[in-house]
């Protein structure tokens, strides 16, 4: 968005030349109309007639939206850049600016973001009704919280993570209780044994291979769970 016709155009003609979907506006108050939470991404002019680049990202970060900002304007002091940042703008584009640079900054703050929400998503792992997000340390089973110790659920999250990869006993030793010389493998067992009990009948879900260890099988079917 930009409110100098002559650079949406060009943007918008290049843009579309390298295959994205491109919509333009001539003001934040127009721009705002025409939103859509599909976007990717947004390019935001700082100085406009009306509401201002920052102001604009500003109401959207309010508003709980996080699609990335880049920034283009003429602007280039370091306070400038600061304010941009932190009003929730993802990179600062200053004018006069090359195609290829405003290109390759958007493919860089694309990738970034897809990255993000790869790790995003691996964080919270799901199995039926059994919630297990690494971020918030919370487990939920049919949206009701279930208490477990940090051990506990430092267990559940490296079996969930790795379903049907079995880990031996010294290996989740070695992973959760790290240096800790003095706890024993009975400590293990022990711990599961808890963890079985607490999740009900997704207990069922850690199976202990005889000889091996433990693992999370996705595929038992011996104690069905409500869907």
């Amino acid at each position: 968005m930009d409110d100098e016709a002559d650079i949406r155009e060009i943007l918008e003609f290049n843009l579309k030349s390298e295959g994205f979907d491109v919509d333009t506006a001539e003001s934040a108050e127009e721009a705002l109309k025409i939103f859509s939470p599909d976007y990717r991404l947004i390019i935001l002019d700082v100085m406009m007639g009306g509401m201002s680049g920052f102001r604009m990202a500003e109401k959207l970060r309010k508003d709980g939206i996080l699609i990335p900002i880049i920034y283009l304007t003429a602007k280039n002091t370091e306070n400038d850049m600061l304010t941009g940042f932190s009003t929730g703008g993802d990179d600062y584009i200053v004018k006069p600016f090359s195609i290829k640079e405003v290109s390759a900054r958007i493919k860089a703050v694309l990738k970034r973001t897809e990255i993000r929400k790869s790790e995003e998503k691996k964080s919270v792992l799901i199995l039926n009704k059994l919630v297990v997000d690494s971020e918030l340390k919370q487990v939920t089973i049919h949206d009701k919280p279930v208490v477990l110790t940090k051990k506990e659920f430092e267990i559940l999250y490296l079996l969930m993570k790795n379903p049907s990869r079995v880990y031996t006993r010294e290996e989740i030793l070695n992973k959760i209780w790290k240096d800790n010389g003095y706890v024993l493998d009975r400590t293990v067992d022990v711990h599961i044994t808890r963890l079985r009990k607490k999740l009900g009948n997704y207990g069922h879900y850690i199976v202990n291979r005889p000889g091996f260890g433990y693992c999370f099988d996705e595929n038992k079917n011996a104690h069905p769970v409500d869907s």
